[in-house]
C-alpha cells in the first residue's frame, strides 16, 4: 500500500499544487471535493492521466461559482450531466479540470441517453461505477484514499470486475461492455468470468447507445498496447456482432482439406505485426497509429463475399480487395469516424495486394512510379502493411517476399533521387498547355494534362522541350484541333419571270 502511494504521489507531482488548491477552494466552502476515476487509477499504476476528474456533494450551480472564482476559465456544457470545467493556468501548465455532483446513470430500455440523478454521498457514486480499478478515490486536499470495492487490490492483481453485478453495471450503461474490452487492450487486464458473462448475454444491448461513443471506445481499444486481445473479447461475447460484425464474419468454416488459412487469426496477425512495426515518435509512422491498425484489421473483410472453391480444389478471393474498401468504408462511416480516416483505411484495404506479383518479375520504372503515386501520402504505412500481412509459416517464402519488398522500397528510394517521385506531375501545367495549344479552360485541357501525366508516369521527366513536342502530337490528332469546313450557304434559286400585275378593270362606259 506504502508503495503504491508512493506511486500515485509522484505521478500526481507536476498537478498537485492545482489539486490542493482546488480541494481547499472546496472544503472552505464547506463542501467535498474528490479526485475520482481514471486519474487515480493511472496515479497508482505510476502513470501521468491527461484527465483530471473530480466528484463533490456541490450542486451544478454552486460548483460552476466556485470554479468561477478559482480558474482563468469554466463553461457548464456537461451541466445537464451534472459537470461544470474549467482551466487554470499555473506555471508552465495549462490544467483542465472537471467536476462533476456525486450522480448515478441509467438508460431506458429503449434511450440511447442516460438519465441523471444526483447522490448525496460519495460510496453511492463509487458503488455506480463502471469497473472497481475506477472505483477510487482520493480526498482533496488530505489525499486520504476512499476504496470500498477493493480497486487497489483488483488493480495489483490485474484483474477487472465490477463493483455490484455485472449485469446491473451494463444495465446502467451497456457501453460499460466495450469499456471492459478497452481496459483488457488498455491495461492488460483479465476480465473476471461473471463480467465475461454478463457481456455475452448483454451484448445485444450496445445497439441502444450512440455511434460515436461506441467509435470513440473502438478506437480507444485499438490503440491500447494490446488491441488484439480487446478484439478477441468482443468477438468472442458477441459484442462485435452489434458493432464490428465484419471481424467475426472472418471466421469463414475451413474446410477439411485446409486449403485456405483461417482469415481472422491471420488478420490478428497482421493486426499485431503492424503494431510491431509502428516507429518510434520520430518515425514516418508513429505509433500508436489508429490508420494503420484499422487498416491493418480489415484489410481481408472482402474475402467472405469473394471465396470461390475452384474446380481443382483451390479457392479463390478475386477482388476482394476492392469489395473490402466498399465494405471498410460503409462500416466506418456508420461508426461515424472522419472522412479522413475512412478515405485512408478503404484506400490502404484497396492497396494491400498491389505489391504481389512483384517478385514474380521486376516492374518497370512505370509501375513503381504509379505504386507510389497511387499510395500518396499512405505509401509509409502500405510498407508497413504489406510486410505485415505475410503470416505464412514457410520460412523460404517468408525470406522471399521480405527480399523482394526491400528490392522495392530500394528502387523507390533510387528513382526519389533521380526525380520528385512523392508529387509526380507532367513537365506543363495547365496554363502551359492552354498557351500552346490556344484554347481556354476546359474539359480538353485535363485529357491533354492527363496525357502528360501518362507519359510522365512511363517514361519518367520528359523535359519542357519534349514534353511540347507530345503535346502538339496529341493535339493533331484530337477531333477539337481540326479546322472546321464552312457550313454550305443555301444557293439562290433561278429568277423566274414575273407575271403581270392586274390592272384595275375600266368602268363600264355609260
Amino acid at each position: 500500500m506504502d508503495d503504491a502511494r508512493t506511486r500515485a504521489v509522484a505521478a500526481l507531482e507536476p498537478v498537485m499544487p492545482v489539486l490542493l488548491d482546488l480541494g481547499r477552494v472546496f472544503t472552505d466552502a464547506g463542501h467535498e471535493l474528490w479526485l475520482v476515476g481514471g486519474p487515480v487509477r493511472d496515479a497508482f499504476l505510476g502513470r501521468r492521466s491527461a484527465d483530471l476528474d473530480f466528484t463533490t456533494d456541490a450542486r451544478p450551480d454552486r460548483t460552476a461559482a466556485l470554479l468561477k472564482r478559482w480558474g482563468d476559465a469554466h463553461w457548464d456544457i456537461g451541466r445537464e450531466f451534472g459537470t461544470i470545467g474549467a482551466r487554470k493556468r499555473t506555471g508552465d501548465l495549462d490544467v483542465v479540470v472537471e467536476v462533476t455532483t456525486y450522480r448515478s446513470e441509467s438508460y431506458d430500455p429503449a434511450s440511447r441517453k442516460p438519465e441523471v440523478s444526483y447522490g448525496d454521498d460519495l460510496t453511492g457514486d463509487l458503488s455506480r461505477r463502471d469497473f472497481t480499478v475506477n472505483a477510487m478515490a482520493l480526498r482533496l486536499p488530505s489525499l486520504e484514499l476512499a476504496d470500498p470495492h477493493q480497486g487497489l487490490r483488483d488493480l495489483a492483481a490485474g484483474l477487472l470486475r465490477t463493483p455490484g453485478t455485472a449485469e446491473s453495471s451494463f444495465s446502467d450503461d451497456p457501453l460499460r461492455m466495450m469499456r471492459a474490452a478497452r481496459f483488457a487492450a488498455q491495461l492488460g487486464v483479465r476480465v473476471a468470468p461473471d463480467v465475461v458473462a454478463a457481456m455475452s448475454a448483454m451484448a445485444e444491448r450496445i445497439t441502444i447507445v450512440s455511434a460515436e461513443r461506441v467509435r470513440t471506445e473502438l478506437e480507444k481499444l485499438l490503440v491500447g498496447a494490446d488491441p488484439v486481445a480487446g478484439l478477441r473479447l468482443l468477438v468472442d461475447t458477441g459484442l462485435a456482432d452489434h458493432v464490428l460484425p465484419e471481424l467475426p464474419a472472418l471466421k469463414l468454416e475451413i474446410d477439411e482439406h485446409h486449403r485456405h488459412k483461417d482469415v481472422y487469426e491471420h488478420s490478428l496477425t497482421v493486426l499485431q505485426q503492424a503494431v510491431d512495426r509502428e516507429d518510434g515518435p520520430d518515425g514516418e509512422v508513429p505509433g500508436p497509429d489508429l490508420v494503420l491498425r484499422l487498416a491493418a484489421l480489415l484489410h481481408d473483410v472482402g474475402k467472405p463475399r469473394t471465396r470461390r472453391f475452384e474446380p481443382g480444389g483451390g479457392v479463390s478471393f478475386h477482388h476482394h480487395e476492392v469489395v473490402g474498401a466498399k465494405l471498410v468504408r460503409k462500416r466506418l462511416k456508420a461508426l461515424r469516424f472522419d472522412s479522413d480516416t475512412v478515405k485512408a483505411v478503404s484506400r490502404l484495404t484497396e492497396l494491400h495486394l498491389r505489391f504481389h506479383g512483384y517478385g514474380d518479375g521486376e516492374w518497370t520504372d512505370s509501375a513503381v512510379r504509379r505504386y507510389v503515386t497511387d499510395a500518396g501520402p499512405l505509401l509509409a504505412r502500405l510498407h508497413k502493411l504489406t510486410r505485415s500481412d505475410c503470416t505464412t509459416r514457410n520460412q523460404r517464402k517468408a525470406r522471399r517476399l521480405s527480399a523482394a519488398y526491400d528490392d522495392l522500397e530500394a528502387r523507390i528510394a533510387r528513382l526519389r533521387e533521380q526525380e520528385e517521385l512523392d508529387a509526380v506531375r507532367p513537365d506543363l501545367d495547365g496554363t502551359a498547355i492552354m498557351a500552346l495549344l490556344g484554347i481556354g479552360p476546359s474539359r480538353t485541357v485535363g485529357r491533354a494534362y492527363q496525357h502528360l501525366l501518362e507519359l510522365r508516369m512511363e517514361h519518367g521527366p520528359l523535359g519542357p522541350e519534349r514534353a511540347r513536342e507530345e503535346l502538339l502530337a496529341w493535339w493533331a490528332q484530337q477531333p477539337e484541333s481540326q479546322p472546321s469546313e464552312p457550313e454550305p450557304q443555301p444557293q439562290p434559286s433561278e429568277p423566274q419571270p414575273s407575271e403581270p400585275e392586274p390592272q384595275p378593270e375600266s368602268p363600264d362606259p355609260a
